[in-house]
């Protein structure tokens, strides 16, 4: 399915944000009305900053494909800064271990509550620690997999199985859970799929150019569906 056009989608998204309660306000949004991602910067000893051309070039592929306005380059946050509240995308990924501080639970549990939406796509190897740092965060809630009729599958480009298989890790399938508050998915993570490395420039993987495609796409889904205001 395709919406268009896309311009006059981000600037109602940017006005949502501004009169939905539990939005982030349309003050936290970035002023040039561009659409932008906010790699999150945690600490513990993993490498946050895995996979440095994968969003820059999804962000190419999303205003190529759908006009959407972006940002050329990825921003940098880390969850104990004020600027935590200007972003209401966030990414994290990596392979190794993942500690957030007590201040940082705090931020990022207000930030859920005030309309934050984070994208978390395991790199290989940050799993466990990532589901124990989540449930610090967010200790009622619980894992799980998004039925593959949920519109982060057919907002822009359609998934009918869910989310792609880039990279084969331990071989089990793909997987896109979620933990939700307050009926509001808050937490998207694609767990043994690896779309941040479908994402990197061709040379970085030498993955096949459908393969590579593939994780695009779904990257795009998953912004389209945060810009229409996804739940």
């Amino acid at each position: 399915m395709k919406y268009a056009p896309f311009l006059l989608l981000w600037l109602l998204t940017i006005s949502l944000l501004s009169i939905t309660p539990h939005r982030l306000t349309a003050e936290s949004t970035n002023p040039d009305d561009t659409f932008h991602i906010a790699r999150v910067k945690y600490g513990g000893g993993g490498d946050w900053y895995s996979n440095p051309s994968s969003i820059p070039n999804l962000l190419k592929f999303i205003r190529k494909q759908t006009g959407v306005m972006t940002a050329s380059d990825e921003d940098v946050v880390e969850l104990s800064s004020p600027r935590l509240f200007s972003h209401p995308y966030l990414y994290l990924n990596g392979h190794g271990n993942i500690r957030f501080t007590e201040r940082e639970i705090e931020h990022l549990r207000a930030y859920f509550a005030a309309g934050g939406f984070l994208h978390a796509d395991d790199n290989y190897g940050m799993d466990n620690s990532f589901r124990r740092e989540m449930k610090r965060v967010l200790p009622e809630a619980e894992f799980v997999d998004l039925p593959f009729n949920h519109p982060i599958y057919h907002s822009h480009f359609n998934f009918p199985s869910g989310p792609p298989k880039i990279h084969e890790h331990d071989g089990k399938p793909a997987q896109g859970l979620g933990l939700f508050l307050d009926g509001r998915l808050v937490v998207y993570y694609t767990y043994q799929s690896d779309l941040g490395d479908g994402w990197e420039d061709p040379d970085v993987h030498n993955d096949p150019p459908e393969k590579r495609l593939t994780a695009l796409k779904m990257g795009a889904n998953i912004v389209i569906w945060r810009l229409m205001g996804g739940e």
